[in-house]
């Protein structure tokens, strides 16, 4: 655990926005056949040959191992009301730990499919047509011209584990207490609380997640038992392993292991691996949607990358001619044409909703290893460089191609917009999130039915934005800040400052520079009470 991060010193979990600011930070390398690295420096002083183990290799099939729109427009019910007023025949079996559902919502439909492509620590600026980078990415530009691009798609907390499990539950990191990142052993996402993967595996739909979990490493917070038919991949960030340069003492001691299906089936994952996780997630994926073209099912692809250490295949290593995170985008681009040609070769695109976005924005302080963001600040922190990202949603014949959508949205309001069209059920434990597919497809007069985001960095609340993302009020909070950017795989240097109370005009000023609460003292009143009511409901416990 950090001793120099206030936040993580009495959660349990551990640091990893501030974990590495203080030692040299492994390089992203090409690995060849050897490698001469001594671990205090991100090297490996042995010489040994740092090839996938015996029997390892690409994943096959078959492999057994592991609140109403701007402000309050009419009276709206809270989740808990509702359930109240029409659920009380459930009676006291809401009381068990393990998630139960509500009634069906929805009418018999044919069910769509449903694709998740979630990036770890993408810039919002990294693909196109959000930015132009320096190298190509066609596919996901592609993506964007066949669907819709949402401009102001926040998460809220620009961390791993609690931005992964407010998406897969629909709740707040208050509510959950999945807060920061965990490391290896940590319990994460109790199981109380369902996930997508849980609430469409029981209507019937194939489930699947491929790439790097993060919310929850012990038997019963894994894949296997979080709802997912298949799975494989790292259970928490990529960095979390005996090369850590900040801590190998600590580190070294929690292997990195590559699960598949219940399994560890390379119990210490090794450089050469890490080179090929993007290609394994991927190809798995491909194989998924071939073997499940007949029947619905929901695919969650959470990369590894671009986390760092940045690795990538043999396939892409120099290929952009930028450096190494221009390599690593090219590869996951290349990802994202690999899962949207498979769904078009098996008949599936007119009836697949694709979802492709971040959990967080980019980890700045490594410089020319991190991905670029218009915003200010970013990752581990509640501006916008840190909770908004580059999203894209596709699904032909309902979101009208070539389109952008300028309203707020929240990972949040996944879960319940994906059970509103697979005709499910929503979980029955209390969630935050609300049903936007009305919003997301651009119908007339609609509006977000939630009052306000609220966005947090660990377990303190920061800042709230309106619901019709007009407003943002950023509470009194610290804040680290960028001094010095680091190069090749190393870190910067983070300076702490303070964030004194303000509020913002988001249509106006998106880039959080001109604090103009002096102007709209009622406004700010407004938030302050949102800010206080979220706070009694989620913090006073």
């Amino acid at each position: 655990m950090c001793i120099k991060c206030r936040f993580f010193a009495s959660t349990g979990s551990f640091c990893e926005t501030e974990l590495l600011t203080t030692r040299k930070h492994l390089v992203g390398f090409k690995i060849d056949t050897k490698i001469e690295a001594n671990l205090r420096y991100g090297k490996c002083r042995t010489g040994k040959s740092l090839q996938p183990q015996k029997g390892v290799g690409t994943p096959t099939a078959g492999i057994e191992a592991t609140e109403n729109g701007g402000f309050m427009n009419g009276r709206s019910y809270s989740r808990r009301e509702f359930f109240e007023a029409a659920t009380v025949s459930v009676g006291l079996s809401a009381l068990s730990a393990a998630p139960r559902f509500s009634q069906r919502v929805g009418t018999n439909r044919s069910r769509p499919n449903f694709v998740i492509i979630f990036l770890d620590d993408s810039g919002w600026a990294d693909f196109e047509p959000f930015g132009n980078p320096r190298y190509p990415t066609p596919n996901v530009r592609q993506l964007a011209e066949a669907g819709c691009r949402f401009n102001n798609f926040c998460v809220p907390q620009a961390i791993c584990s609690a931005s992964r499990a407010a998406l897969l539950s629909g709740c707040y990191p208050c509510r959950t207490k999945v807060v920061g990142a965990h490391g290896p052993n940590g319990r994460g996402l109790d199981p109380k609380y369902a996930t997508i993967g849980e609430v469409l595996q029981r209507a019937g739909y194939k489930t699947a997640v491929f790439g790097k979990w993060h919310i929850g490493d012990q038997p019963d917070t894994r894949p296997p038992a979080r709802g997912f038919d298949e799975s494989c991949g790292l259970m928490y960030s990529n960095d979390m392993w005996r090369y850590h340069p900040e801590s190998p003492e600590n580190w070294g001691k929690y292997p990195l292991q590559y699960w598949e299906n219940g399994k560890a089936t390379i119990p210490d994952v090794s450089p050469k691996d890490q080179t090929m996780l993007t290609t394994w997630y991927t190809e798995t994926a491909v194989r998924f949607i071939n073997q499940n073209k007949d029947r619905p099912f929901f695919l969650y692809v959470p990369h590894s990358m671009p986390h760092v250490p940045l690795f990538v295949s043999d396939k892409f290593w120099g290929k952009s001619g930028v450096g190494l995170y221009g390599d690593v985008m090219m590869e996951i681009d290349w990802s994202v044409g690999q899962i949207v040609e498979a769904l078009r070769v098996n008949g599936l695109e007119e009836n697949t909703l694709v979802i492709f976005s971040s959990d967080n924005g980019p980890w700045s302080v490594y410089g020319d290893h991190a991905g670029k963001t218009p915003f200010r600040e970013a990752k581990g922190t509640s501006f916008e460089g840190g909770v908004r990202s580059a999203t894209i949603m596709k699904y032909p014949g309902k979101i009208q191609a070539g389109t952008e959508c300028k309203k707020a949205l929240c990972t949040i309001d996944i879960l319940p917009t994906l059970v509103y069209l697979a005709g499910a059920e929503l979980p029955q434990n209390e969630i935050d999130g609300k049903n936007m597919w009305d919003v997301i497809t651009n119908e007339s007069g609609a509006t977000n039915p939630h009052p306000y985001y609220a966005f947090s960095t660990t377990r303190f609340l920061e800042a709230i934005l309106s619901g019709d993302g007009k407003w943002k009020l950023h509470l009194l909070h610290d804040y680290r800040y960028v001094v010095t950017y680091g190069e090749g795989g190393f870190p910067g240097k983070y300076q702490q400052r303070e964030q004194s109370p303000a509020l913002y005009d988001m249509e106006a000023d998106p880039y959080e520079r001109m604090n103009v609460i002096d102007m709209h003292p009622d406004v700010a009143r407004k938030l302050m009470q949102f800010a206080e009511q979220h706070r009694q409901r989620f913090y006073q416990r």
